[in-house]
């Protein structure tokens, strides 16, 4: 091997860029987040909102989602993208799109960013984002990059038919559609630009809340011949708890209303809305959607669900679960609390400190499920970590809450973290976990953890 020369042109531009390479690289792996597929796929302390998947040019899969930060507002004035390549190890990219600060990449206005999509095209990613700005509230921005580097927002050209909830579908034959409302349905052709609609194929009411429950929130796809358009759907109690679908031969309709897909409804107390999206990855479709916290309709989750489909096309309902698109639990690795599915009563998922979410607002009665553990028949023991303030059980069962306990824990805390830990039954195969409260009047009870010895 010949002399390498470190004080040529060539190779002070070389390390340059490498310089250059290796300070990405470190941005980006110090964002990495490794759920082992379990929802939420948002990480502790971090709330995405309004799931949309793609799969772009590089095999992996993005989900942009708005993001919340507060109990009183809808979204903020960032936008992050989860990303994976198989869907158990997720990489978080923060703010690759902002419309406030020092990376403020809409100069016409400060709102909110609500929902957005994105597409790929030709190299190009296009980022959709909408606001609660009457004159603008929709608008694209352009990248080489799915996670960043885009350039400033600039209003889509709609001819005057705004509102919002973008969202972009190409067809087999490289039509470009562009979609978007609320309550009713529009549907364009894109420009070849890919910022402005072809207004003389503007089809409207293409789906209504009253024939089909659409509420907001569209997402387009295709599968064996068949248009899905998958959607926030209002129906159950009054409320978009659900995320629904219909179908079409055609593009433009008229569609048929197929049914729910996931209901997020029990995620949360305070759960008001949904928002999603249906995708193929890797042989598999998935249902992408977010679920409340805090006791709020806001401080929401992203999370997703395996989905099959029947020899016709539609679509069976899914249940909420903890292990997402992971395997079932293992019982002898800890359980985040803050993973539970389904929630009875008063009980919510909370934030403590930046990277930490427990139980909280525990109430006698109230119970908390997690879907699914894979049980061995060796566990003896089971370990909860508990703050408690005076006298409460906690009682294990499974896959019922009135089926007799496996365990039962009793706690008379100070409270101090402490753990807790106790004798089980043995229990074999797949099986759903439920916690079951009782306090004192007096009681306050915060749950971080459980394992199986």
């Amino acid at each position: 091997m010949g002399k390498i020369l470190t004080n040529t042109p060539h190779f002070l531009k070389f390390r340059d860029n490498m310089n250059r390479y290796l300070l990405l690289i470190m941005a980006t792996t110090m964002t990495l987040s490794s759920s082992l597929g379990q929802n939420p796929i948002s990480p502790p302390g971090v709330y995405l909102a309004d799931p949309s998947a793609r799969v772009f040019e590089d095999g992996r899969l993005y989900v942009y989602c708005s993001v919340d930060r507060n109990l009183d507002s809808w979204c903020s004035h960032t936008q992050h993208v989860l990303s994976t390549d198989d869907m158990i190890n997720w990489t978080l990219h923060r703010d690759v799109f902002c419309s406030t600060g020092p990376e403020d990449k809409v100069p016409y206005s400060d709102r909110v960013l609500f929902a957005p999509d994105a597409f790929q095209k030709d190299g190009k990613v296009f980022l959709y984002y909408c606001m609660p700005d009457p004159k603008f509230p929709e608008g694209v921005a352009v990248s080489d990059n799915p996670v960043g580097g885009f350039s400033e927002g600039k209003p889509m050209k709609l001819m005057g038919h705004n509102q919002i909830d973008p969202a972009v579908f190409m067809d087999d034959d490289g039509s470009m559609w562009y979609l978007w409302g609320q309550f009713t349905l529009k549907m364009a052709r894109l420009d070849e630009d890919m910022q402005s609609i072809d207004e003389s194929t503007l089809h409207e009411n293409v789906i209504t809340e009253s024939e089909h429950r659409f509420h907001e929130g569209i997402y387009m796809t295709k599968r064996n011949g068949l248009y899905y358009l998958v959607y926030a759907h209002l129906d159950k109690a009054h409320r978009p708890t659900q995320i629904g679908y219909s179908t079409s031969t055609n593009p433009t309709g008229p569609y048929t209303y197929g049914g729910i897909i996931i209901d997020n409804d029990h995620c949360d107390l305070g759960t008001w809305n949904n928002h999603g999206c249906l995708i193929k990855f890797k042989d598999q479709w998935y249902v992408f959607y977010h679920r409340s916290t805090h006791g709020s309709p806001m401080m929401r989750k992203a999370c997703v669900e395996p989905v099959e489909f029947n020899e016709d096309g539609s679509i069976p309902e899914v249940e909420m679960t903890t292990q997402g698109a992971g395997p079932p639990l293992d019982p002898a690795q800890s359980i985040d609390a803050a993973s539970a599915c389904v929630l009875h009563g008063n009980v919510r998922i909370e934030g403590r400190g930046q990277d930490n979410e427990v139980l909280a607002g525990i109430k006698s009665g109230d119970r908390a499920l997690y879907r699914y553990v894979q049980f061995t028949g060796r566990e003896k023991a089971v370990r909860l970590r508990a703050k408690a303030s005076g006298k409460a059980t906690v009682r294990i069962v499974a896959n019922s809450p009135w089926n007799l306990p496996l365990a039962s824990i009793l706690m008379d805390g100070t409270g101090n973290w402490e753990e807790y830990s106790v004798a089980t039954k043995a229990l074999d195969g797949k099986n759903a976990l439920w916690l079951v409260f009782s306090l004192g009047e007096t009681t306050s009870l915060e749950i971080d953890s459980l394992l199986f010895d």
